[in-house]
């Protein structure tokens, strides 16, 4: 228990092997197998998200062979796979590969009939990953709001509501494409709470609000004049009604794994260690520096004299005001890292980390800071302060040499937080 660094590297990755999502989704298709074809009907697999790569070769395992199989992921998670086109989007930002992908699923799916049968695995990360912007918009307009959206520390629900109305793909869109069809899908949750209509904006589900609700929340962050026009034009048009696909005569949902499942391993493996464990709060969210606060005071309702480990999860948020680089991980460990130093008596080690491995445009996970690591990018030529205020947390840790770099885990169950004290 001495080396706490190594510890909570060690607690993190039983977060990350919990979320596994090939055994994940093996256990869902044993316990909910999918409605095959009718006979003369079609077998269409999709995949969509940051974890696309394993589900999909566990469900071509376990389910016969597809007529066709399509994957879209993250760059990092690539993979050759055989009889599966496996494409690339990107995140946090959409880009050209994102539209390309987006073309591909709905081609995918596209003139099938009531005998065909459609198996919708869906993963955090696929709201960016795969794009089909409404009439009217273009792929510019979706980045800039995008843009918008991730500098303005707006929360992923939130978030997904909004994209979701400029969006063909979004919000029940992968179900619109595949009617007649029946659509099962087997989703791995990076939402906090688990809302199957927010993971990955919900392609396969009914959507999260309407356009005026979604304006409405572009209003009360003051984001609505920043917006492209053609954003502005599209949220003020009337929505034309359409009959929402999401109902039990088309389609099943099947959530296979989430945060609350890798806190609980943390738990669990933390215990077995002996260490007296506690998930303190299994939806961190809001403002990063607020985060760290909460962190803190946690610390001081702990019993002394045994080694504690308080464990989070959620999704933060940060308010950008500088042009520095970093996620939200490294930025509340960083907070951490300079409030800690004096106000933890104890000895302490903190990690944050996403669990997909990549924290913002980096290629960091997120940092594990301890109550050095202040001074440590002091000694190596940094001023942490001023490093902080540009949001450049990515160039702090590395001077302190407290980034956690894990690279693609293949799944994301959103971000994990260990705090660990133990007595000097």
């Amino acid at each position: 228990m001495t080396d706490l660094r190594s510890t909570a590297r060690r607690f993190f990755a039983a977060a990350v092997d919990r979320a596994n999502p090939a055994t994940a989704l093996a256990e869902s298709l044993r316990q909910h197998p999918p409605t095959l074809p009718q006979p003369g009907g079609r077998l269409i697999l999709v995949a969509l998200g940051k974890a696309a790569v394993p589900m999909i070769r566990q469900a071509m395992a376990m389910l016969p062979p597809p007529d066709r199989a399509i994957a879209v992921t993250n760059p990092e998670n690539v993979a050759d796979l055989s009889d599966v086109e496996v494409l690339a989007g990107n995140h946090p930002v959409p880009h050209h590969m994102s539209l390309a992908a987006g073309d591909a699923l709905r081609s995918a799916l596209s003139n099938l009939n009531a005998k065909d049968r459609v198996v919708a695995l869906i993963s955090g990360g696929g709201s960016a990953l795969a794009v089909a912007p409404a009439g009217g918009l273009t792929l510019a307009d979706k980045t800039a709001m995008t843009d918008l959206l991730l500098g303005a520390g707006v929360d992923i629900t939130q978030m997904n509501l909004i994209r979701q109305q400029l969006s063909e793909l979004k919000g029940g869109g992968l179900l619109r494409a595949a009617q007649p069809a029946q659509v099962f899908s087997y989703i791995l949750s990076d939402v906090i709470g688990d809302d199957l209509k927010a993971i990955a904006s919900g392609p396969t589900v009914a959507p999260l609000g309407s356009r005026a609700m979604a304006r409405d929340c572009l209003l009360s962050h003051n984001l609505w004049e920043g917006l492209p026009h053609a954003v502005q034009t599209h949220l003020t048009t009337p929505e034309e009604p359409q009959q929402s696909p999401a109902n039990s005569s088309v389609t099943s949902a099947h959530l296979i794994g989430s945060n609350r499942h890798s806190l609980g391993a943390v738990r669990d493996q933390a215990t077995r260690d002996g260490w007296s464990a506690h998930i303190v709060n299994d939806a961190l969210i809001g403002d990063v520096e607020v985060a760290a606060t909460e962190i803190l005071a946690a610390t001081k309702s702990q019993e002394t004299g045994r080694p504690t480990a308080l464990i989070f999860g959620g999704e933060t948020t940060v308010q950008l005001t500088g042009s520095g680089r970093g996620g939200r991980n490294q930025e509340l460990a960083l907070h951490i890292a300079r409030l800690g130093r004096r106000a933890l008596k104890e000895r302490w080690t903190f990690l944050s980390a996403g669990t997909d491995g990549r924290d913002g445009p980096t290629d960091a996970a997120g940092g594990v800071v301890d109550s050095g690591t202040w001074q440590r990018i002091s000694d190596n030529g940094g001023n942490p302060d001023a490093l902080l205020r540009n949001n450049d947390s990515n160039a702090a840790l590395k001077l302190a040499g407290d980034l956690l770099i894990t690279g693609g885990t293949g799944t994301n169950v959103a971000d994990v937080q260990i705090m660990l004290l133990s007595p000097q």
